[in-house]
């Protein structure tokens, strides 16, 4: 999935200089994909069956590999466009799928185990990268699309026998009713206005952090190229993946110690100073630099900010905020579509300001948090991030049906191990 959705990037480039691609039909084929994600994710939602489909992903890293086949046999912006959109929708049932076997299967062991499962889109990432730095002194746009089917196809043979999650057993009426008599059943927070500015402040936050993060993760390797050597763009891609393999485990393992909306705030501004560094100072060293940074966040800032959704109990919240988010991804290369004509760089500081206003609004957040909320039966629920990392970024293909297994695994967690 990290080389079917993120090998657009390194090969943008190629297509502008090689394929004729202007600026912002290269906006419009990363809105499309980015449309066809969110299909997927709610396509997730409403046929849950799909999540435990061993079809269902056979049959996405079928497609998934066929939209790279087919991007060189097609000539057309508007044919291209489709293919990211199939694209799009292909990778969110695949992650859908792998998130929920992965959840399933790893329920019972430490968060940060799940944390480096979903490192592998960052894997994915660095592979995308190092083959087009590979391939760019040798090789044109297509040859390096086709190289991408090849290596997509060999992952999707590496994982065709995964397991899906088994289906839930349906639990006794009478548990369904009552719960089991331990203060463990069904729990809703109090409809607290505090309750309510905090998730607003959370949504507002996720939902800018969608459109700044894109922005840099569709044109960054676009906007080193254009002021470095060749190799510095693909090369600063294949950085921002390597970053992001370890970074889901290593922001789970910081909530351990503080909060999650103080790491929140922490990871945002972290991630703003990356995206504006190659606009603002330039040079390799920089880019580079800039590669780390965003790479070590991105995955971060989605589990920390779901996670604190999931601790706030508001309804349906892993689903709003997800919403937020992808409504963020469609916009943000839209937004800054009419400043491409002059470079990448004002792209890149407007990406900044708008993740730098998302880190405002979890400042925001961190004031009189909820460390503790009131469950319906009167109890505080537990504070640390056990639900962390792992069970929550699930939630970034917009299914909620996750969410009572990751609250319940927190749950437990935190009757182990924490008051």
């Amino acid at each position: 999935m990290g080389v079917g959705r993120f090998v657009y990037t390194p090969i943008l480039p190629l297509m502008h200089t090689q394929a004729g691609l202007s600026a912002d039909a290269g906006a419009h084929l990363a809105t499309a994909n980015y449309v066809g994600y969110l299909a997927g994710a709610l396509a997730g939602i409403l046929a849950p069956a799909l999540v435990r489909s061993r079809i269902a992903l056979r049959g996405s890293l079928a497609l998934l590999t066929g939209t790279l086949a087919a991007m060189p046999l097609m000539h057309t912006t508007t044919a291209w466009g489709l293919l990211r959109l199939l694209a799009g929708a292909a990778s969110a049932l695949v992650f859908v799928v792998a998130a929920g076997s992965l959840l399933h299967h790893l329920r019972d062991h430490p968060p940060h185990l799940s944390g480096w499962a979903f490192g592998g889109v960052g894997g994915g990432i660095a592979l995308s990268g190092l083959l087009i730095l590979l391939l760019r002194p040798v090789a044109d746009w297509r040859a390096a699309w086709w190289a991408a089917a090849a290596l997509t196809t060999a992952l999707a043979a590496a994982s065709w026998n995964l397991r899906p999650e088994e289906a839930p057993l349906a639990p006794p009426a009478k548990a369904k009713a009552k719960g089991n008599g331990n203060g463990n059943g069904k729990t809703k927070v109090s409809g607290t206005a505090g309750t309510h500015r905090h998730f607003g402040a959370l949504l507002v936050s996720y939902t800018l952090e969608g459109v700044g993060y894109i922005v840099a993760g569709t044109f960054l390797v676009a906007a080193i190229g254009q002021g470095s050597e060749e190799w510095v763009g693909s090369g600063a891609w294949v950085l921002v993946g390597l970053a992001a393999v370890p970074s889901a485990a290593l922001w789970a393992r910081l909530g351990r110690r503080w909060s999650r909306p103080g790491l929140l705030f922490t990871a945002l501004l972290i991630q703003a100073t990356g995206i504006a560094l190659p606009a603002l100072v330039g040079g390799t060293a920089a880019a580079l630099v800039s590669a780390v940074l965003f790479g070590a966040t991105f995955i971060g800032v989605s589990a920390l900010a779901l996670a604190a959704g999931a601790h706030l109990r508001f309804p349906r919240s892993v689903a709003l905020l997800t919403a937020g988010y992808s409504a963020g991804q469609i916009g943000g290369p839209l937004l800054v579509a009419p400043l491409l004509h002059h470079g990448y760089d004002r792209a890149l500081l407007l990406a900044a300001a708008v993740v730098l206003a998302a880190a405002a609004s979890a400042a925001v957040l961190r004031i009189g948090f909820p460390h503790r909320v009131v469950t319906e039966g009167g109890r505080a629920a537990p504070t640390g991030p056990e639900a962390a990392t792992g069970t929550t970024l699930v939630a970034t293909t917009a299914s909620d049906t996750h969410a009572p297994r990751s609250r319940a695994l927190g749950h437990s967690r935190g009757e182990a191990g924490r008051p």
